[in-house]
């Protein structure tokens, strides 16, 4: 193995933090404004933009979330009426989870702020190549994480008695 590009400890801190300050700012707003977690928002805007419903299935694939988490979230949200959740009628082992009128005023109320943080914070000080090479780029980076293997998948380490 090579040694790492001396650059790459920067860059990596450069991301995290940039990350770290988006994310407060974004669910500072969504509390403020919404009452919602980040992982709320990106449930119902999801459903939002699938025309009202997915399978719980279908949420976790573009939820980084752990399965236990997103159920308890919806399980929030269904209380709150902003989804409903039932057995799917094409598929009796997924859950069918549908945005309520009340979770799309919500989602549409809450939106056009978001959209104002994330650009006021992330995107103002790029030019628009910066804003195309930054996706491209970050896009690789996602489909590159997402194609290892789940951290579940990895064997266990043996502790040794000692």
């Amino acid at each position: 193995m090579t040694s790492p590009d001396p650059r790459q400890p920067g860059a990596y801190f450069a991301l995290t933090e940039a990350v770290s300050l988006l994310q407060h700012q974004v669910e500072q707003h969504l509390r403020t404004e919404g009452d919602l977690s980040y992982v709320q928002f990106q449930l119902l805007t999801r459903l939002a933009a699938a025309d009202g419903r997915l399978t719980m299935t279908e949420l976790a694939d573009g939820v980084v979330y752990s399965r236990s988490g997103l159920t308890y979230q919806a399980g929030l949200l269904e209380k709150a009426g902003l989804i409903t959740r039932r057995p799917s009628p094409d598929d009796e082992r997924a859950t069918l989870v549908t945005i309520t009128p009340k979770g799309a005023a919500l989602v549409e109320r809450v939106l056009p702020g978001h959209i104002q943080v994330v650009q006021r914070l992330l995107f103002e000080s790029l030019s628009d190549a910066d804003v195309h090479h930054l996706g491209d780029i970050m896009t690789r980076v996602r489909d590159h994480m997402r194609s290892q293997p789940p951290r579940s998948a990895a064997p266990r380490k043996r502790r040794t008695a000692g």
